[in-house]
């Protein structure tokens, strides 16, 4: 990819999507300790960087499933990235929530797709992948055919290689946590002595810093 997983990493660091504090972690939704935190809705507010990620999306999408027929979002971070992507390639749009809605036509997926329809799903972060994943299961659960998967960033969580690997669902992201901190790192975006504790943070992200509590 011509090292666009450094020109990503750039530039969310940049515009502060990507957020490093080995020193005052975040706490995530799920309770988790992290030194890092990502809201790539920020992306959105930058047309150039906007644009750097859908034209990163559409080429791995060209390359790798030219036989495509619907792309879809994963609500509701990817929805506007995937929108993006779709109009560049000139195809259908779908977006999947994440869970039916408890009114009118009980909707997961929303959008016009049919029996068979090959669709790319385009997501934002993942973490464990949980969340992308039963986006995947309630478009096979609809009659698509799931070729892939591409996302914004990863943390490579192993837990995440393993759930994806398990459900059978490629996965390509445009940059990834490791890439990320060898370019904070190298660009004083941090100090390097923090590196090490970035490392560790993400073999054992669910006890990281538990043990100081």
């Amino acid at each position: 990819m011509c090292d666009l997983d450094k020109k990503i990493a750039e530039s969310l660091l940049q515009i502060k999507a990507i957020k490093l504090n080995p020193t005052n972690h975040f706490t995530w939704a799920s309770g988790w300790y992290s030194p890092i935190y990502c809201d790539n809705r920020k992306i959105l507010s930058y047309p150039a960087v906007r644009k750097q990620v859908y034209e990163g999306f559409v080429k791995i999408i060209t390359e790798r499933y030219p036989d495509v027929d619907i792309i879809a979002g994963v609500a509701t971070g990817a929805i506007a990235h995937g929108a993006l992507v779709a109009e560049k390639m000139g195809k259908p749009f779908i977006y999947v929530r994440s869970a039916p809605k408890t009114h009118g036509l009980t909707n997961q997926v929303e959008g016009e797709y049919w029996n068979g329809a090959k669709v790319v799903v385009v997501e934002d972060l993942v973490s464990t992948g949980g969340s992308s994943l039963s986006a995947v299961e309630a478009l096979r659960e609809g009659g698509c055919e799931v070729l892939g998967m591409v996302a914004i960033f990863t943390y490579g969580f192993p837990t995440a290689r393993e759930n994806f690997a398990g459900a059978d669902v490629k996965l390509d992201t445009l940059s990834n946590y490791q890439t990320m901190i060898e370019l904070a790192v190298a660009q004083n975006y941090v100090h390097p002595s923090e590196l090490e504790t970035l490392q560790e943070w993400r073999r054992d992200p669910a006890n990281w810093k538990k043990a100081t509590e």
